[in-house]
């Protein structure tokens, strides 16, 4: 009979998976059939539509342990998401992280958000919170009302629970997390946001720094708006499976501008897209959006996790952290950041890219941070409290620190200069009108990585940049090979001294690890074949559209031809550059088509054609009256 229901239940979880993926099933492996083995003998699969304070009813999955009971209570561990609630079960049979769950002894449960999937109601991109700090009593749902809803339904209808609740989410559902604890619902006891969305025009995917991060979101809406829960999706939204895998030739040529992504794709067919147009700027659509300024006077303890190579949200997790640590002084707040990837810490994570890492550190997030906070939490297991107030991955050196505060105290704070003849030192230049100079043509735009794709890759943030630093319009200065170690952390400011010929422009500042001459082949990862002798290891970057430099709510001109100060800052980091390496920056003014083009005229770029994109010349200043520069802050050891 059990081998009937393991044989039943993974026909219907391919299924499941197929339909979704379009994608033929895959033979499972020793171990994923020993956890779905597992899964059947140990647990019950309850489908709930749970209802709302308004009426709304939220589809919802729940896996109760057979055992639960009077004698044998467990605590939930809930994901609330726009990403399809059935996946709870194809996750526990493929990811060995999430098998782990399992075995641990929660009642998991995961919950389609309003307007989603199997729920009703309608969905709204980053729901905007009301204002109003007693959840429970507040009439007009929100997504921390629907959390208090649906915890309150959970107590009182799945027996054998423990009265406490624990959320977590990677990325959107982290964005859900922080809406739950904002929901301050006194069973929910200890949430972790890891890459929450946060801020979708200062920093998380939509934009950075005001630049419209169009190459990802081009092809995320599309499959993000199929919402067919029991059928394969089947929409085009205008746009087909293009023989174009060169996705630098694809957008500058076939796509060319977000304006016409619509009028010649989408067609009006995918309204957040048009909300992207419609606010330019930093507005109250956006920052309505962002959860952090309701997030005061929280009561569950708090675990924020990132990765420093998430190509999404990096931004999300740091000002999650650096938001609930202000405005919550007697909260229990916790960080991870690790070498992670989007969501990579659920994996082995043991290398990304060219980059080795020394050792499986998603095992370690699991094993040593994620589950002893949530068990200690949720359990009143084990060792919770011992964790550091910030457990920081160092790269450069692969490994894990230990801090009582982050960004770390006593940071030593030093200027890294541009100086003449494509220099890099911590003097500041000491001669007179001294710049360098590029143009910048948006029609041959600086791609963001070397080798060619078809969608952007999870480790363009720590590829190698030898490819740019080769061409004309990328401004490059690099110090002397380093005497000693030199440890950076916390964020960077980027100030520069600019001018330029027309009246906008982007900067692109990256910080890059130049590894000495003589490295060997053999640094790099187990799986990578790749010439590591002179590597340029990108380790930090940022875009800022420079019409956002004094305010990214009421854009200003550039004067041409004025010398104009830029900054900005840079999110941040813990890297060594070993001695011998070197320090390199590069400046360029387009990321391309990770960042959708600047006209570099001042212009609601939403509204330009293809004809009204100049071409620029940019001059970066480094001289004494006119000093460009990064501030960084040292960790002495």
């Amino acid at each position: 009979m059990r081998l009937k229901l393991l044989f039943l239940f993974v026909i219907g979880v391919l299924i499941t998976v197929n339909a979704q993926a379009q994608t033929p099933a895959v033979k499972l492996t020793a171990e994923q059939k020993q956890d779905s083995l597992y899964l059947v003998q140990n647990y019950q699969w309850r489908k709930e539509m749970i209802p709302m304070r308004d009426g709304v009813k939220l589809y919802t999955e729940i896996l109760v342990p057979n055992n639960a009971g009077p004698k044998q209570q467990y605590p939930f561990l809930m994901i609330r998401t726009p990403y399809n609630a059935t996946r709870l079960y194809s996750r526990v049979y493929t990811a060995p992280s999430f098998a782990r769950l399992l075995r641990e002894g929660f009642i998991l449960v995961e919950q389609d958000v309003r307007g989603r999937w199997r729920s009703t109601g309608k969905f709204d991109h980053e729901r905007p919170l009301v204002a109003n700090a007693e959840k429970k009593k507040q009439k007009q749902p929100d997504e921390a009302t629907d959390t208090y809803d649906a915890i309150d339904w959970l107590l009182k209808n799945i027996k054998g629970n423990n009265g406490k609740v624990g959320i977590h989410g990677v990325s959107y559902p982290g964005f859900y997390a922080t809406a739950a604890a904002i929901s301050n619902h006194p069973a929910l006891k200890a949430v972790s946001p890891q890459a929450p969305v946060t801020d979708w025009f200062i920093g998380d995917d939509v934009h950075h720094k005001g630049a419209f991060f169009w190459m990802d979101f081009f092809d995320f809406l599309p499959r993000f708006n199929q919402d067919t829960p029991d059928k394969p999706a089947t929409r085009t939204f205008g746009v087909t499976n293009s023989k174009n895998r060169n996705n630098y030739d694809y957008f500058l040529n076939t796509i060319q501008t977000p304006k016409r992504a619509n009028t010649e794709f989408f067609k009006d067919s995918i309204p957040f897209w048009n909300d992207i147009l419609a606010h330019p700027d930093y507005d109250s659509y956006w920052q309505s959006r962002n959860p952090l300024s309701h997030a005061k006077n929280l009561k569950p303890t708090l675990l924020t996790v990132g990765g420093w190579y998430d190509a999404e949200d990096l931004y999300g997790a740091l000002e999650t952290y650096e938001k609930l640590e202000k405005q919550n002084p007697r909260a229990d707040n916790k960080l991870v950041m690790g070498p992670w990837c989007h969501g990579c810490w659920w994996s082995e994570a043991s290398s990304l890219g060219d980059i080795s890492f020394g050792a499986p550190t998603g095992q370690f997030y699991l094993d040593s941070l994620f589950l002893p906070f949530m068990n200690y939490h949720l359990k009143n297991q084990g060792n919770a409290p011992e964790l550091a107030e910030a457990t920081i991955f160092q790269t450069g050196t692969n490994q894990w620190r230990k801090f009582a505060n982050w960004p770390p105290a006593n940071l030593q704070e030093r200027s890294q200069y541009l100086l003449p003849n494509n220099q890099l030192g911590f003097s500041a230049p000491t001669v007179t009108n001294a710049f360098a100079e590029y143009v910048s043509d948006p029609a041959k735009p600086v791609p963001y990585q070397g080798p060619v794709h078809r969608t952007r890759t999870r480790e363009y943030m720590l590829d190698d940049q030898r490819f740019a630093a080769t061409r004309p319009d990328v401004l490059t200065f690099t110090s002397e090979p380093l005497s000693s170690d030199l440890t950076l952390a916390g964020p960077i400011l980027a100030d520069l001294r600019v001018s330029l010929s027309t009246t906008d422009a982007d900067f692109v500042v990256k910080l890059i690890d130049v590894y000495p001459e003589d490295t060997p082949d053999s640094v790099a990862a187990p799986d990578r074949t790749v010439n590591m002798s002179g590597y340029q290891q990108l380790v930090r970057a940022e875009i800022m559209r420079g019409k956002y430099r004094n305010s990214f709510e009421k854009p200003t001109a550039f004067q041409p031809n004025t010398v104009t100060p830029v900054k900005y800052e840079i999110p941040d980091l813990l890297h060594t550059f070993k001695k011998g390496h070197k320090v390199m920056v590069q400046i360029q003014s387009s990321w391309f088509p990770l960042s959708d083009r600047n006209p570099q005229q001042f212009m609601n770029i939403y509204e330009a054609e293809p004809k009204d994109y100049l071409k620029s010349t940019i001059r970066v200043y480094h001289d004494a009256q006119n000093a460009s520069r990064l501030q960084v802050k040292v960790l002495e050891k």
